[in-house]
């Protein structure tokens, strides 16, 4: 049994998708920094960054990184698909969950908390910070659209760990707007993703259709 520390709309998503994908066992602890209750006490201890997802693991091990969590579960359940095969394919996959948590998460914990990195500043520095990190973020969905070119990954048929990572991380900060403007044929493919029927109940529990 697995336990998931995550919360509706955050990128806790991601891992949730992936253990269903995988038939893995699991049970959701609902907590998060910006809605915090007796739950987040007991992620503390495991996580001090107080992060989700966090995900603890049958042997009571802690994993966090949702990168690094997909990476985990596509070599745990091999047969979940969440990780191709081939070696040549895996390493695309690879470069592509770093690729989002390293250029496209770490950026909208900037957008989110510029306060964080710069606690004396005034709001117009705040504002200034906030509109250059959404569009270098925004540049960076442009990069990562022109290098992973829709392979098994990232068409909608097949999914994976790149494809839960990449729909889940383009739903903040005004990605998907943009990526509909830029890169037309990434963001139907995330449209694509997202209502695939192995994964279209969880992104509907964290995203409500309005």
């Amino acid at each position: 049994m697995y336990t998931l520390y995550g919360k509706k709309g955050s990128g806790s998503a991601s891992t949730e998708a992936a253990l269903i994908l995988a038939g893995a066992p699991f049970r959701i602890v609902e907590t998060a920094s910006w809605e915090r209750n007796d739950a987040f006490d007991e992620l503390l201890k495991i996580n001090p960054l107080g992060q989700i997802p966090t995900l603890v693991l049958p042997d009571g091990s802690a994993m966090s990184e949702s990168a690094a969590i997909l990476m985990h579960l596509g070599e745990a359940w091999p047969d979940s698909g969440l990780l191709p095969r081939d070696a040549m394919r895996r390493a695309q996959v690879l470069r592509g969950l770093v690729f989002i948590a390293a250029n496209c998460y770490a950026a909208i914990s900037i957008i989110d908390f510029p306060e964080r990195w710069c606690d004396t500043a005034d709001e117009a520095v705040l504002k200034g910070i906030r509109a250059g990190t959404r569009a270098r973020l925004h540049q960076h969905w442009e990069m990562f659209a022109d290098l992973f070119q829709p392979q098994p990954w990232l068409t909608g048929e097949r999914i994976g760990a790149l494809d839960l990572l990449a729909s889940v991380v383009s739903k903040w900060s005004g990605a998907r707007a943009h990526l509909e403007a830029q890169r037309p044929g990434l963001f139907e493919a995330l449209k694509r993703i997202e209502a695939h029927p192995a994964v279209a109940s969880v992104f509907a529990r964290h995203w409500p259709p309005k």
